[in-house]
């Protein structure tokens, strides 16, 4: 299947819409519910990946995070990304029971909220890059398990 197929493809397109939504009420961006038949509830998914989040706040991501507050603007999304890997991998040498991917979702999301908090003014291009990373790198599987109610409820 080629990318032009995947995208036109109607699950991978309600997926990639329902991640939008999300990462929408996770970066409390202003959220306008469009499909009120939707089994996903966006707020609550953010409100769970933020939890999620912060469970990891204390742990080493404010050192790790002093690279990408030092990057500039248009190369934090790239050093986020760096630390997200580096996180997960570490994350994944610790606990390797545990499936990688759901290592990265957690990186993700704790790192991104350690962003939020403390550099609001890059939230713009790290929205950019937890869309990319969810959608390209964890989007199969987070359909995999279910979708979004399924994962967001995982605990370790």
């Amino acid at each position: 299947m080629s990318l032009q197929n995947l995208s036109m493809d109607p699950q991978i397109q309600k997926f990639s819409q329902q991640t939008s939504d999300i990462l929408c009420c996770f970066f409390g961006e202003s959220y306008l519910e469009t499909d009120s038949s939707s089994e996903v509830d966006p707020v609550k998914i953010a409100a769970q990946l933020r939890q999620l989040g912060d469970h990891y706040d204390e742990t080493v991501i404010q050192p790790l995070m002093r690279d990408v507050q030092r990057a500039a603007a248009g190369q934090a999304a790239v050093a986020f990304t760096k630390s997200v890997d580096y996180l997960c991998n570490l994350w994944v040498a610790q606990s390797p029971e545990v499936v990688p991917e759901k290592h990265l979702l957690k990186a993700t999301m704790a790192l991104s909220l350690y962003m939020k908090r403390n550099c609001p003014d890059l939230t713009t291009h790290i929205h950019d890059a937890v869309f990319y990373i969810v959608n390209n790198r964890l989007g199969s599987w987070i359909r995999e398990q279910g979708g979004w109610e399924r994962v967001s409820s995982l605990q370790e």
